[in-house]
Parts: C-alpha cells; sequence; structure tokens
C-alpha cells in the first residue's frame, strides 16, 4: 500500500456540465413518465376530447364565436392606439394640465383589472349617461372597453418610442423651417411608431385574450365571442370539450401573432447594430 493514495483526478468544466445537463435530462424524462402514467386518459379523453360534442360547436365557432372575438379585438386596438398616441403626446406636453391628465390616466387603468374596466363600461357609463346608446351596441361596448384598457399601456410604449428617436431628428426639422407639431406629425411619430411595432403586436396578442371580458356585457347569440360559445355549450352538453376547443382556436391566433412579434423585434435589433 502506497503512502499517499492517488487522488481522484478532477472533472473538467465541460464534464461537469454534460454531468448537469444529463441530470436535469433525466429528472425531465422521469416527470413527464410520472405525468403520463399517473394520469387518467380515459376520463380525459370523455371529458376533453369528444368529438361528438365537438361537432356541435361547428359553424358557429367561427362563423359567429371567432369572428366576433376578431372584430372585438380590431376594433378595441385602433381605439386604443389612437387614445395611446394621444395620451403619449399629453404625457410628453408642457403644459402640466395635460401632463397631469395623461399621468392619472396610465396609472388608474394600469391599475385596474380589465375584469372591472368591462364591467364599468357595461353598467356604470350607461348609468352615468342616461339616453346615452354606443354605435354598435354591445361592439361599440366590448371596443370602448378594450381600447380604455390598451391605451395605457400603448401610451407608455408610444412614449418610449418617441423618446428613442433622436433629438437630431426634430432639430433637424426645425432647422428647415417646419413647425414643432408637424415635424411630430411627418417625422417623429411615424419613426416611434416603427420602433414599437413589436411591442404593439404583443399589445394585440394580450387584446384579444381579453375579448373574452365582453361575455359580461350581456351578449346575444350572435354576439358571442369564443369563450361565451363554450361556455355556453359546456353547460348544454355537460361536457368540457367545447373549451379545448376554443383555446386551440385562440392558439391558432396567438402563436402566430407572438411568433410575428418575435421576428419583428429581431429584425429591428438587427437594423440598430
Amino acid at each position: 500500500m502506497t503512502e499517499h493514495a492517488e487522488a481522484a483526478p478532477r472533472l473538467t468544466r465541460r464534464q461537469r456540465r454534460r454531468m448537469i445537463l444529463g441530470g436535469e435530462y433525466g429528472i425531465f424524462v422521469v416527470a413527464v413518465v410520472l405525468l403520463v402514467s399517473l394520469a387518467n386518459w380515459g376520463a380525459l379523453k370523455t371529458n376533453f376530447a369528444e368529438w361528438r360534442v365537438a361537432k356541435t360547436l361547428f359553424p358557429d365557432i367561427i362563423t359567429v364565436a371567432l369572428r366576433n372575438t376578431l372584430l372585438f379585438t380590431v376594433t378595441g386596438f385602433a381605439l386604443g392606439l389612437a387614445a395611446g398616441l394621444v395620451l403619449a403626446l399629453m404625457r410628453l406636453s408642457s403644459v402640466p394640465p395635460y401632463r397631469w391628465f395623461a399621468i392619472a390616466y396610465i396609472e388608474v387603468f394600469r391599475g385596474l383589472p380589465a375584469l372591472l374596466i368591462f364591467i364599468f363600461v357595461g353598467t356604470g357609463v350607461p348609468l352615468a349617461f342616461p339616453g346615452v346608446n354606443f354605435p354598435g351596441g354591445v361592439y361599440g361596448q366590448a371596443a370602448l372597453a378594450l381600447g380604455a384598457v390598451s391605451a395605457a399601456y400603448m401610451a407608455e410604449t408610444i412614449r418610449a418610442g418617441i423618446e428613442a428617436v433622436p433629438r437630431g431628428q426634430m432639430e433637424a426639422a426645425r432647422t428647415l423651417g417646419m413647425s414643432h407639431g408637424r415635424a411630430m406629425r411627418s417625422i417623429i411619430i411615424p419613426q416611434a411608431l416603427r420602433i414599437v411595432i413589436p411591442p404593439l403586436t404583443n399589445e394585440l396578442v394580450l387584446l384579444f385574450k381579453d375579448s373574452s371580458l365582453a361575455l359580461y356585457l350581456g351578449v346575444t347569440l350572435q354576439q358571442r365571442e369564443l369563450s361565451k360559445l363554450a361556455q355556453d355549450v359546456t353547460g348544454q352538453q355537460g361536457n368540457t370539450t367545447p373549451i379545448i376547443v376554443a383555446a386551440l382556436c385562440y392558439l391558432i391566433i396567438t402563436i402566430p401573432l407572438g411568433h410575428l412579434a418575435r421576428r419583428l423585434e429581431a429584425r429591428q435589433k438587427r437594423g440598430q447594430r
């Protein structure tokens, strides 16, 4: 027996990294195997993947629910973008009351849940202004609620985009004899909107999901969006398959939009290098 036992060889950093990575893969595989083996797939299929129930959703889930969801989203986004631009300009204004109003609006509407905004639009606004009818009825209410929520977020996004435009752009425009307002409309705002296209695309995805709150406005059968239709058919059939079908419809829209936002953001980063 030697006087000093040979020291065990030390692992290199790459070997340790491989061992850790192998352990993480092993944990993941074990978790998946346990999940698959313990789940009651028969009950899941019966309650969440019943083709007989799924067929009852068509064609209404496309011609009515998805159409209304898209309509709520697009009108709410347009209203929110317009209001957000105005709020961003007010936020940057040199007139204190404009800045105070914009700051108060942004802080309040970013701090409130969207559900409360929908409830207020559906019940509070008619009480506050009796006899005043929304253009388009429920469609107008949904657009107002979604626009009010998104305007607060878009305002901060657009403000950041305006501030990201180099100040030399404004100085060059003023040197050419442009007024401040014309320079903002012709030079600064178009550049700012190009900068903020990726986050605005993400906001469109959020609005698409928030459109499900339109059910709190008291929609009719022809005004139902995806979540409301799925909820109604689930109650009628006593089966939750409609929830899965509605979820797939949401994913068909949101996944490509999310991918588009990432592509636009990556392109923008490459353009800044």
